[in-house]
C-alpha cells in the first residue's frame, strides 16, 4: 500500500474548516495524520514530499468529464484522459455516459470500472442514462445500474424532453438514493443554433441559440424536484436566469444544485468573432459593442454546448459562484479530434478540453480577482461534489481516502493546449497567461503527477 509524507504545506480543508501550516501523514491508502502527530507517526522508509509554500488540499473532483471510452477512443481513452486529469491536479473524475454504445446498462458500467482499473492513473466514478442509448423515449434500468455502481444518472449530451419520462426517473433515483444530473436544453427552444441569440449572432450571421432554451429545463426540474423531493443537479449553468431560478428554489429549500466550468465565468459570446484577445481588449460590454473585426475568427474552439453567453451572464455566473448558488466547477471536458473542429462553425462539433487549464483559470479569474477566497473556490472541487455524489472524499479527515492536490497559487505559467496529456487539443485558452496550477497530484498516497518530475 502506498504511504506519504507532506511537509510544510499550508493546508486548507473547507469541509473541516482548517487553514494551516501542517503536515500530512498518508499510511496504507487513508489520512493517518495532520499536524505535530504527521511526523512522529511516520515510519522511517515513508516517502517524504515537501511541499513547503505550497497549499494542501482534498484531491480535487471533476464530476463533468467526457471520457469517450468506450467507442470513441480517437478522441479521448481512458488512460489519457486520466494522465491529463493527474496533471490538471484532479484525484477523481467522474466519466459521462454518452459513449459508444451508451452505458445504460450493468455491463457497460462493469466494462469502465475493469478498464479504469487496468489504465486509470486517478479514481473514475462512473454516471449512467437516464435513458435507454439517451433516446429520451424509454428509462434505463437505473436499480441495476446502481447495483453496477453508478454514482448518478444522466442524459449528458442530451436532455430529456418527455417530462413524464424525467418524473418517473427522478422517483426512481429518490429510490436508490442518486443525484441526477441534468444538461438542460430544450431541443425545441434550441432548434439548430449554434451560438447565443443576440448581438454577435445576428452580427456574425450565425444561428442563435437564446437562454431560455436553458433556463426553461432549469424550471422544469425544480417543479420535479419540489413534486418528487429528489436531487436534480442543473449542469454547466451559463445564463443569468438559470442562476437566478436555481438560487430562489434553494431557498425555498427544494433540493436543487447547479455547476458551472471556466469558460462561462471567463470568455463570453464576442470571443467567436475575433478569439480571446477580441474578448479581452473589446468584447466586455454588450450595448457598446466595438465593430466586428474585418476578419471574424469563427474559431470552433469556441463553440460549446450550451454556448458562451453576454457579459451580464458571465457576472451573474461570478455571482453565482460567489453565494454559493453554484456549488461546483467541473470543466465538461469535452475532447474532439482536429479534423472535427476544423471545419465550419455551423458544422463543428460542440465542446472542449479542459482538464488540465481548469484550474489555473479558476484561480486567475475567482481567487486572484478577489470574488472567491481560496477555501471557497477549493470548496467547489472538494466537499462540494462529494456531498452531491454521495461520496466519502472530497476531505482529509483522518481516516479518508488519502487524495491530495497540492496547489502553487501564484504560480505564472502558460497555458500550451498543444502539449497536455489529452488526446485532443480542443482548448480556446491555448496560449493564455494564468497564475496558479496544480503542482502535485496524490492518489491514495500514490504521488501520480508532480511537477517536478514532469
Amino acid at each position: 500500500m502506498n504511504s506519504l509524507l507532506l511537509t510544510g504545506g499550508r493546508v486548507i480543508d473547507p469541509a473541516n474548516r482548517l487553514d494551516n501550516v501542517a503536515d500530512v501523514l498518508i499510511l496504507d491508502g487513508k489520512v493517518a495524520a495532520i499536524g505535530a502527530d504527521a511526523a512522529v507517526k511516520a515510519p522511517k522508509a515513508v516517502q517524504r514530499l515537501d511541499v513547503s509554500g505550497r497549499v494542501v488540499c482534498p484531491g480535487f473532483i471533476d464530476m463533468h468529464v467526457h471520457l469517450r471510452e468506450p467507442g470513441q477512443t480517437a478522441k479521448e481513452s481512458i488512460a489519457t484522459g486520466t494522465a491529463s486529469a493527474a496533471r490538471g491536479g484532479f484525484t477523481t473524475v467522474v466519466c459521462m455516459p454518452n459513449t459508444n454504445p451508451a452505458i445504460d446498462n450493468a455491463s457497460a458500467v462493469a466494462l469502465v470500472h475493469e478498464r479504469a482499473d487496468r489504465a486509470g492513473v486517478v479514481n473514475v466514478l462512473v454516471t449512467g442514462a437516464i435513458s435507454k442509448n439517451l433516446g429520451g423515449d424509454e428509462l434505463a434500468p437505473i436499480g441495476s445500474l446502481k447495483q453496477a455502481g453508478v454514482v448518478a444518472v444522466t442524459d449528458d449530451g442530451h436532455c430529456v424532453q418527455n417530462n413524464e419520462l424525467m418524473r418517473r426517473a427522478l422517483e426512481y433515483a429518490k429510490m436508490f438514493d442518486l443525484p441526477i444530473l441534468d444538461h438542460c436544453q430544450d431541443t425545441s427552444m434550441v432548434s439548430d443554433g449554434v451560438m447565443n441569440e443576440g448581438y454577435w449572432s445576428v452580427l456574425l450571421g450565425l444561428r442563435g441559440w437564446p437562454s431560455s432554451g436553458e433556463e426553461m429545463i432549469v424550471v422544469r426540474n425544480i417543479l420535479l424536484a419540489e413534486a418528487t423531493g429528489a436531487t436534480v443537479h442543473c449542469q454547466h449553468v451559463s445564463t443569468a436566469g438559470s442562476v437566478k431560478l436555481i438560487r430562489e428554489a434553494k431557498k425555498r429549500g427544494i433540493s436543487i444544485s447547479g455547476e458551472t466550468c471556466p469558460h462561462y465565468f471567463t470568455l463570453t459570446e464576442a470571443a467567436i468573432a475575433g478569439g480571446s484577445k477580441f474578448w479581452e481588449t473589446d468584447g466586455k460590454d454588450l450595448f457598446h459593442a466595438p465593430k466586428m473585426p474585418e476578419w471574424p475568427s469563427y474559431d470552433t474552439n469556441f463553440k460549446m454546448n450550451p454556448p458562451l453567453r453576454s457579459a451580464a451572464d458571465r457576472e451573474a455566473v461570478i455571482e453565482g459562484l460567489a453565494d454559493g448558488t453554484l456549488e461546483v466547477i467541473a470543466s465538461d471536458h469535452a475532447p474532439h479530434c482536429d479534423f472535427e473542429k476544423e471545419v465550419e462553425f455551423d458544422y463543428a462539433p460542440f465542446g472542449i478540453i479542459g482538464l488540465e487549464s481548469e484550474v489555473g483559470l479558476s484561480l486567475t479569474r475567482l481567487y486572484h480577482t478577489g470574488k472567491l477566497s481560496l477555501a471557497d473556490l477549493i470548496s467547489k472541487f472538494t466537499i462540494s461534489p462529494a456531498r452531491l455524489l454521495r461520496l466519502k472524499k472530497g476531505t482529509l479527515s483522518i481516516g479518508a481516502e488519502g487524495d491530495v492536490t497540492v496547489l502553487n497559487v501564484d504560480k505564472e505559467w502558460v497555458f500550451e493546449g498543444d502539449k497536455t496529456a489529452s488526446k485532443s487539443k480542443n482548448s480556446p485558452f491555448s496560449g493564455w497567461p494564468l497564475k496558479g496550477r496544480a503542482v502535485a497530484t496524490v492518489v491514495a498516497g500514490k504521488v501520480v503527477f508532480s511537477e517536478a518530475k514532469n
